[in-house]
């Protein structure tokens, strides 16, 4: 989809000679328009869910909540922590679980054999001092809660209590998470005339990772980035208007 939509943008902007977008250029509004659309369901999520509380929504083929919630799924990751000392463990990396997290849903303790003890609810920081001073309140292994943190180097930890839950005691955690979508990059070859031919081929290639229906809405989104980049409004303008064409509103999809 990625060459598709990158075709797209190059003959909306070359029809009338405002300039040419380098590759680079292109992965980087790519990028931003991917993580556009990707927060955009989120939302729409929510106004659908909205919409069927109070009625105003069908079911089976008028079911708008359906294909919305099956793109959010596919983000969908379960995966287990890595304990960086005492009762700290990891968020979701790259570096860690292979994907970062957007949100994090849930969160389980699980005992040596992997079968899950309790899921820990989240608290802030100051809430889980007041939990701990109490007997009666206090986190214990049947009820577990964490806290989100950040170190010195800003670097993000969720802290478990009671603060035995670590590996040395033979306690695990598994996270249940929302992941951001992996950074497009339209790949290429250099021909002889100096001009990027398209090769998926190459080892860092990353197509989008939205559903095929969102292919001109990237294309809109990365030409209002690009007309904005050559300085030419009407290009950012034709994009917007395309747009907001396109998208229909809540009201019309009663």
């Amino acid at each position: 989809m990625i060459n598709s939509v990158r075709n797209t943008v190059l003959s909306v902007i070359n029809k009338n000679n405002y300039g040419y977008i380098t590759p680079a250029d292109f992965n980087l509004f790519a990028k931003q328009a991917q993580m556009e659309i990707y927060e955009e369901y989120y939302s729409s999520y929510n106004k659908t869910i909205n919409m069927e509380n109070a009625r105003m929504s069908g079911t089976g083929y008028a079911d708008i909540e359906q294909p919305i919630a099956e793109t959010l799924e596919s983000f969908l990751v379960t995966a287990n922590l890595t304990n960086i000392q005492d009762n700290e463990w990891s968020v979701p990396t790259i570096g860690t679980t292979g994907t970062e997290a957007y949100m994090i849903l849930r969160v389980d303790c699980l005992n040596s054999s992997g079968s899950r003890i309790a899921t820990a609810d989240k608290v802030s920081s100051d809430k889980v001092m007041m939990l701990s001073d109490s007997n009666l309140t206090g986190p214990s292994l049947l009820y577990p809660c964490y806290t989100y943190e950040s170190d010195n180097l800003n670097a993000s930890f969720l802290r478990l209590y009671p603060d035995t839950i670590n590996d040395t005691n033979g306690y695990d955690i598994r996270c249940t998470y929302f992941s951001y979508p992996k950074d497009p990059k339209w790949t290429y070859i250099t021909i002889s005339n100096g001009e990027p031919m398209f090769d998926q081929s190459q080892p860092d290639y990353q197509d989008f990772q939205l559903p095929a229906e969102d292919e001109y809405k990237l294309a809109m989104k990365i030409l209002q980035y690009a007309g904005i980049s050559i300085r030419e409004q009407e290009v950012a303008a034709y994009a917007l208007g395309q747009e907001q064409h396109e998208q229909p509103t809540f009201s019309q999809q009663q």
